[in-house]
């Protein structure tokens, strides 16, 4: 059954009709009754609430048929950014990759983010141009547009019948036979129009040519004249897809479901089988070495988890590809990332949002399993007899970030734990509870990303939230050397309270932290006292004398002071170290400082002025270009309070072509003038 096995992913950017067509190759393949529709809301794959109000995929879905004798799963991944991570850990899962175009828009962003992935992963690809019963859809300009944005050859194996509305049906060009669809109904075998004859003759002497080039026997036949078989075709045109020598492009409509069939006989000829795609290579646990993993029914479990799904009547469900070895419907694993064993009881096969038992599992088979207690996404599973891990692809960073606030007062732990929920389903998710600014922040791909998980959060746990643009934490500095007298005297009835310091406040490089000096001599202050006026100096520079930011990168050097017999205490002499900071900051010339971001920005070239506009208009400072590709890269340092909105404002300057990252870099100046508007504001808040 492994050689009869197809696990592919369909990618592309969202609107080309990746789920429409999944919903036709089960239609078509008997497992549904009717054609989901995304309009009508009644696909088999995009099921959740927000899929529906949004009419497209939020989350990969997955679904499996019978074609011809074969097993085809596919996984059906968003092909919007705000989803893009969930795309991209879901194709690691995949034997290869079906890239979906839009005939209408052709190749857009995410397409080519999504081709990218799949050459990262060594994936075989194919296409197909969908949607061409639309008006202004153009097959030959979707098919320029693919040999412009990929790297592998675009190699036409149909020609679309018909334009626009016209459009009904395909020309298959190894076969040389036109197949017709009426109504959506089974495919027709006709004569080739005699309009498209000689085209069609001359596109089947282009692609007999590359499919020959794949295999030398074949070329030297080619070359001699003589006529190459259906089989022999099919055979190279396999073996030039698993090499990635060229990405074979058919053609038709998900919606009118014409050429879904003809597009399933090819993934059953054309794809790879896990044992085509050969070992995946692993850790070994213990000494770190490199292991190549075979899909070998009769070796060792092991596999990966690629995506974890909450379901709220089955809970946790962890869906692992099977690498080697085999499964029962239940058992025990080792997961080699958390040092832990996990017990299973059921195997599961995820059938759009149902799961059907199964009594067993082997190489190449997506599965899902229930309720294990430590395992995430990006964990391995293997069996305690051969520890390995594998190295799973990392999520994608972050773009943009808001603070959560419980619209009830009292759910700010709900928020927590249903967040922490949430995140086990999309690691695309970063929170973060930010003490300083007493807020808690959420981090995504981009503001419908995180409205979407607001969403979620309403519905799956009934917590309701606003959002708002998060604090910046600015901090403070001194830049003058003081010395300063900290003498704190209180006398009460029977024991008073004495504590004197004399401490010297100096600046220190951006970077270094705090640094305390004891430079005391002849004991002057008690050893035991001189702990307490360095907690006192650190606990009150937790909040400076600017607004109230903690103050950082400097050194207090404690030289002098004195102390009562009787009087003096601990508590006395942190008091006394509180107010030589408070004394010192004051006089030390204060400063505000705020977190200056590494940005880095790619984009095509026609955008790049824009840009380097854009970011010097952010008080930015461009530290290089490079370029990669057909894209420029732009490396700028930008600071973080011009920068919290750039992810919509990058996308309206570049029609979504632009992507960004963006990491802390350190702590700068803020320029005086907009430094007081800062501290201004923060006393307002206050009061």
């Amino acid at each position: 059954m492994l050689e009869k096995l197809r696990n592919f992913a369909l990618v592309g950017h969202s609107g080309a009709g990746k789920t429409s067509l999944a919903e036709a190759m089960l239609f078509d393949a008997g497992v549904t009754t009717r054609l989901g529709r995304i309009e009508e809301g009644n696909t088999a794959l995009d099921f959740e609430p927000e899929e529906v109000k949004r009419g497209a995929s939020i989350s990969t879905g997955f679904h499996q048929f019978d074609w011809k004798k074969h097993r085809l799963v596919l996984i059906d991944t968003p092909g919007d950014m705000n989803f893009f991570t969930d795309t991209k850990l879901c194709l690691q899962g995949a034997d290869a990759a079906l890239v979906v175009i839009d005939a209408v828009d052709g190749v857009k962003v995410q397409t080519e983010q999504a081709w990218e992935l799949a050459r990262q992963l060594e994936l075989p690809c194919a296409i197909f141009v969908n949607k061409l019963d639309k008006d202004r859809s153009d097959f030959d300009r979707a098919l320029a547009d693919a040999e412009q944005s990929f790297d592998v050859k675009p190699m036409v194996m149909q020609l679309p019948i018909g334009k626009e509305a016209g459009f009904k049906g395909v020309v298959d060009l190894i076969r040389m036979q036109a197949f017709v669809s009426e109504d959506g109904g089974k495919p027709k075998a006709v004569e080739i129009p005699a309009d498209m004859r000689d085209a069609a003759q001359a596109a089947r002497e282009a692609l007999v040519e590359n499919i020959a080039e794949a295999d030398d026997n074949l070329v030297e036949k080619y070359l001699e004249g003589e006529a190459l078989s259906e089989e022999e075709l099919h055979g190279a045109l396999r073996a030039g897809v698993l090499k990635r020598a060229f990405a074979p492009v058919l053609c038709g409509s998900a919606l009118r479901n014409i050429g879904v069939e003809l597009l399933c006989d090819f993934l059953t000829t054309a794809f790879p089988s896990p044992t085509d795609r050969g070992s995946r290579q692993a850790l070994d646990d213990g000494s770190e070495e490199p292991v190549a993993i075979d899909p070998d029914p009769a070796a060792p479990f092991a596999g990966f988890v690629f995506k974890t799904i909450s379901d709220p009547y089955a809970g946790r469900l962890n869906i692992i590809r099977v690498v080697s070895g085999t499964l029962g419907s239940d058992g025990t694993f080792y997961n080699p990332n958390k040092r832990t064993k996990e017990r299973f009881n059921q195997l599961l096969a995820v059938m759009g949002k149902e799961q059907k038992p199964l009594s067993g599992a082997g190489p190449g088979d997506i599965v899902a399993v229930a309720k294990l207690k430590e395992t995430t996404t990006g964990d391995t599973l293997c069996d305690d007899s051969r520890k390995v891990r594998f190295v799973c692809a990392d999520p994608l960073p972050t773009l943009i970030s808001f603070a959560l606030e419980a619209k009830n007062k009292g759910d700010e732990d709900k928020i927590y734990t249903s967040l922490m929920r949430l995140m086990e389903e999309d690691p695309g998710l970063v929170m973060d509870r930010r003490a300083e600014t007493k807020e808690i922040v959420l981090s995504g791909m981009g503001q419908v990303h995180i409205e979407t998980t607001v969403e979620r959060m309403r519905r799956k746990f009934n917590v309701e939230v606003t959002l708002h643009i998060p604090k910046i934490p600015y901090r403070e500095t001194i830049k003058k050397k003081v010395r300063v007298q900290g003498r704190h005297k209180k006398q009460t009835g029977g024991h008073g309270q004495f504590g004197d310091c004399w401490v010297a406040f100096e600046p220190l490089p951006r970077g270094s932290g705090f640094e305390f000096v004891d430079a005391i001599v002849g004991g002057v202050i008690p050893k035991t006292y001189i702990p307490a006026v360095e907690k006192g100096i650190i606990e009150s520079a937790q909040r400076g004398v600017l607004a109230g930011f903690p103050c950082i990168d400097f050194k207090a050097t404690l030289d002098f002071g004195s102390y009562h017999a009787v009087d003096s205490s601990e508590m006395a002499f942190k008091i006394a170290g509180s107010l030589a900071f408070k004394k010192a900051a004051e006089e030390a010339a204060p400063v505000l400082l705020e977190p200056i971001m590494k940005v880095t920005v790619t984009t095509p070239e026609e955008f790049m002025g824009d840009i380097m506009g854009d970011l010097n208009s952010r008080r930015g400072r461009v530290q290089g270009m490079d370029s990669a590709g057909k894209n420029q890269v732009i490396k700028a340092e930008v600071p973080l309070a011009e920068f919290l909105t750039y992810a919509p404002d990058l996308n309206s300057m570049t029609g979504g072509r632009g992507v960004y990252t963006m990491e802390f870099s350190h702590y700068d100046e803020v320029p005086s003038h907009l430094a007081q508007k800062v501290i201004e504001e923060v006393k307002k808040q206050q009061e």
